[in-house]
């Protein structure tokens, strides 16, 4: 499970290399495929370019700026889809099938059909965020789920990597039931963050929060994971990497302090890369929020 993981199916599948199934969650939508076949060579180049800068602070520094991701939400190419597309050909897996769904009150899949994406075609895909920039492509094409394989391995069990889009503020997904019902069906995840915007340390995202608390055995983030405050009474212990003297944006003055005391309390780790955001002095690190071994 990987919330705030906008366009990072790449990172996702460097952590955890031999996932079978993903979810990541963010603001953005999937995206149209089908606009691909609308444009001329000149067009198709222009996007592809846009593309090229758009990715690169994700294949060069571990992450991607809102910015870049607000950007591919409009145009030709699917910004979300582009990206997963290439974190398989990175990790030298095919695509074999994508479908598009919504999820419905209680937290089950719908998959939409030919005639259900033409029946709501011009009702477009709305911001989930009032800074965001507005989507302009169908609601169709919001969640989808993406199938793949290792290359040239005809016989390889299906691995599944579903997107979807959503605000994970505690009232928007309060007003949208089905996605927490939709994630409270994994008993038990494995999850992941980072460049998050630190977001798992503000009050307004508990619903998020408290999900990941109660269902996930194992993490791996940067500082923009969950706070000592969370972790140590719902029984998590959490083993540090790297350096970290503060977090690189500006954010509440206690959980900076306890993570910076909760570096400062175990034995230096070296961290050879980057793993999402750089600390306040541009150090690397890396958490690990686990419950103990038995």
């Amino acid at each position: 499970m990987y919330p705030f993981g906008g366009g990072d199916l790449l990172s996702a599948l460097t952590t955890y290399p031999h996932l079978t199934e993903v979810t990541t969650l963010s603001l953005e939508h999937a995206g149209d495929p089908r606009r691909v076949e609308g444009g001329d060579g000149a067009s198709l180049e222009d996007s592809l370019q846009q593309l090229r800068e758009n990715i690169r602070g994700l294949l060069t520094q571990s992450d991607s700026t809102s910015d870049n991701l607000m950007e591919l939400q409009r145009g030709q190419l699917p910004g979300q889809l582009a990206f997963f597309l290439v974190a398989l050909a990175v990790h030298g897996q095919e695509p074999v099938g994508l479908r598009y769904f919504q999820i419905e009150p209680g937290g089950d899949l719908h998959y939409l059909d030919e005639d259900e994406i033409a029946a709501i075609e011009k009702e477009l895909a709305r911001r989930l965020n009032q800074r965001w920039t507005s989507p302009d492509f169908s609601v169709a094409f919001s969640n989808m789920e993406l199938t793949f394989r290792p290359k040239e391995s005809a016989d390889a069990p299906l691995r599944i990597h579903r997107h979807v889009a959503a605000n994970l503020m505690d009232g928007p997904l309060a007003s949208d039931p089905g996605v927490m019902h939709y994630l409270e069906k994994y008993d038990r995840v494995t999850a992941m963050t980072k460049a998050a915007s630190y977001t798992l340390w503000n009050p307004n995202f508990s619903r998020v929060r408290n999900y990941l608390l109660q269902h996930m055995a194992f993490m791996l983030s940067d500082s923009t994971g969950i706070p000592p405050r969370y972790t140590m009474p719902a029984d998590f212990v959490q083993e540090t990497y790297g350096t970290f003297a503060g977090p690189f944006l500006d954010t509440n003055v206690r959980d900076a302090d306890d993570f910076r005391a909760l570096w400062r309390s175990q034995p230096e780790r070296p961290l050879a890369f980057r793993y999402g955001y750089l600390d306040s002095e541009k150090h690397p690190h890396l958490l690990v929020t686990r419950k103990p071994r038995t």
